[in-house]
């Protein structure tokens, strides 16, 4: 006999110790990739996981308290995105010309994942955030940085190599990220979306050669 797709899953009782707040977490993940933070919802999670509601309130005691987790895997995943792009880059000769590739990889990368992973990168800017806390490996890569410090790295890095003068560095991580994620955001939810793919990475790339003269 089929079982209708809109059948709710069993309850399980058989998960370790840590594993139903994983499997909670990755439901809420799938939520919002499919739609975004308002998507997390504990109870549609608790029902993909197959447990009954009052389990998951062990873990996380309220939707916004799965929804910060779920933030935080989103940052991750968008740190993790930015590092594959830099991962890309071959050695240079020239100091500031790898620089400027690493200051680029970043903005590509981070613009990419706005355009493959809409919820997820809508999730990971939904509330608000210290970005000069300290390191928190739950949204950083696998470099133990998380997005906003991987551009600060690639800014370092450029004064370190004479491409940016040292007196203009302090809060240019603002003004580069203010730039980046307004492009992003007018293409995934603004009057850019209707653009190609193509003429999207042609404006992003513009973009990223305006922010490295401009800082």
């Amino acid at each position: 006999m089929t079982v209708p797709a809109t059948s709710a899953p069993r309850a399980r009782s058989t998960y370790r110790h840590g594993d139903l707040r994983r499997a909670l977490l990755a439901a809420g993940v799938e939520l919002a990739r499919a739609g975004g933070p308002e998507a997390v919802v504990l109870r549609e999670a608790t029902r993909r996981a197959g447990v009954v509601p009052n389990a998951a309130y062990r873990h996380f005691e309220s939707r916004q308290a799965l929804l910060q987790a779920v933030r935080a895997a989103a940052l991750k995943a968008v740190a993790r995105a930015m590092e594959a792009e830099l991962a890309t880059l071959r050695p240079m000769p020239d100091p500031a010309t790898f620089a400027r590739a690493t200051v680029r990889a970043v903005g590509t990368g981070y613009l990419r994942f706005a355009q493959s992973e809409t919820g997820l990168f809508r999730t990971a800017f939904a509330t608000q955030v210290d970005v000069e806390a300290q390191p928190d490996k739950a949204k950083s890569g696998d470099s133990g940085l998380n997005p906003f410090q991987l551009l600060g790295a690639a800014l370092d890095r450029l004064v370190e190599a004479g491409a940016m003068p040292a007196e203009r560095r302090p809060g240019a991580e603002y003004l580069a990220w203010s730039a980046v994620h307004g492009l992003a955001m007018l293409v995934i939810d603004g009057p850019l979306r209707a653009l190609p793919r193509e003429q999207v990475d042609a404006l992003g790339q513009r973009l990223l050669d305006m922010v490295e003269k401009g800082l």
